[in-house]
């Protein structure tokens, strides 16, 4: 099990009880939100090379061979400087070639075949300092406009070669417009863009987002874009077991007070607290966190809650951060009604990667998975 904070940011000792997630307030400075705009430790080793195409998935190996390409088109000089070249060696430079083409990719296909994983991998292979290149999810981005305001925004990521974008949400129109400017100011300064997305509302299907449905929404920036489509079933699922059972109140809390740097909190009322801290400040929630027990899972009562709940297991799940839990499986979190609205997709991820921590947290109670 791994920790995506240092030794001293662990909590107290195990003997002093267990930590609570209802306790905490946090506060984040705006320099710590773009500080913060990179990979999460999750994927901190990942890289081209570590993924794993499907060898029946043909464009899971063709998506890795164009982001190279990709990467490796990202290391002119800035756009912003006198030799301004973009994406693909495309655009104004001291002897312009070709007319602008493509500044960006979006990756297309289903929860769980690894978009992530290859976005994350792009990251890390463009040639820049790590200054100069910025990842993170729709709703981050959107955070952090609202923490410095519209221009300071375009003023603080104008100078980055590369900005990632891991699940573009296009469920609120206001917000979709609101990036889709800031994505256009960017491109005019020369920054290459790259994006996955999640699905409009009233959109059911396969429980995935069409690049066309995409392109449109995003419409004057729609020609910057290039979609890799990647086929897939969610890889969190090949070849692994059912999720776990939960186990007992009294198995949850004893593991929560033998395993430091855990917290403990009834699901109820963390659900409350989440009402009462924005969501920006998810991520700082669960600093120092070596696991979260929960007793009480029972479904979740409404929308609003449901939403903040799936943010909460992208932080955690980005973190690593095992989830010990009673009461109802995490299946049957989300209610029917829910899982066919235009949220499912949302709901499906949480519910996927909860299940992924529920696995990871069965060493607490000294089993074998």
């Amino acid at each position: 099990m791994s920790s995506s904070t240092t030794a001293s940011e662990s909590g107290p000792p195990a003997d002093v009880g267990p930590l609570s997630l209802c306790a905490r307030e946090p506060h984040v400075p705006p320099d710590r939100l773009v500080a913060e705009m990179v990979p999460p430790p999750r994927f901190d080793g990942v890289r081209f090379g570590t993924y794993v195409p499907d060898p029946e998935r043909p464009s899971q190996s063709g998506a890795v061979a164009v982001l190279e390409d990709f990467a490796t088109g990202l290391g002119g000089a800035h756009a912003s400087g006198a030799g301004r070249r973009s994406f693909f060696g495309f655009g104004r430079s001291r002897a312009p070639k070709t007319p602008a083409g493509p500044r960006g990719v979006y990756l297309d296909g289903g929860y769980g075949v690894g978009k992530t994983h290859l976005l994350a991998s792009l990251w890390h292979a463009a040639p820049a300092a790590p200054a100069l290149k910025a990842f993170g999810t729709f709703v981050e981005l959107t955070n952090l406009v609202g923490a410095l305001g519209f221009q300071q925004t375009v003023r603080t990521l104008s100078g980055h070669r590369l900005l990632c974008i891991d699940e573009f949400e296009l469920d609120d129109p206001g917000d979709t417009v609101l990036v889709s400017t800031l994505l256009g100011k960017l491109v005019e300064a020369g920054v290459a863009l790259a994006a996955t997305s999640n699905t409009l509302p009233g959109r059911l299907g396969e429980g995935r987002f069409a690049a066309a449905d995409f392109l449109r929404e995003i419409q004057g920036l729609s020609a910057h874009f290039r979609a890799l489509r990647i086929d897939g079933e969610d890889y969190r699922h090949r070849g692994l077991p059912e999720a776990p059972a939960p186990f007992s109140e009294e198995q949850v809390t004893k593991a929560a007070y033998a395993t430091e740097g855990a917290s403990l909190d009834t699901f109820p009322q963390l659900l409350d607290h989440l009402a009462r801290v924005h969501p920006s400040r998810y991520g700082a929630l669960t600093d120092g966190l070596r696991a979260v027990c929960l007793t009480d899972v029972r479904p979740v009562p409404d929308q609003s809650t449901a939403l903040r709940l799936v943010v909460l297991a992208d932080r955690l799940y980005d973190r690593e951060v095992p989830v010990l839990a009673s009461g109802l499986p995490f299946d049957r979190l989300f209610g029917e009604e829910m899982l066919k609205g235009g949220y499912r997709k949302k709901y499906f991820r949480a519910i996927s990667r909860l299940t992924a921590l529920a696995r990871d947290a069965e060493p607490l109670l000294g089993q074998h998975i």
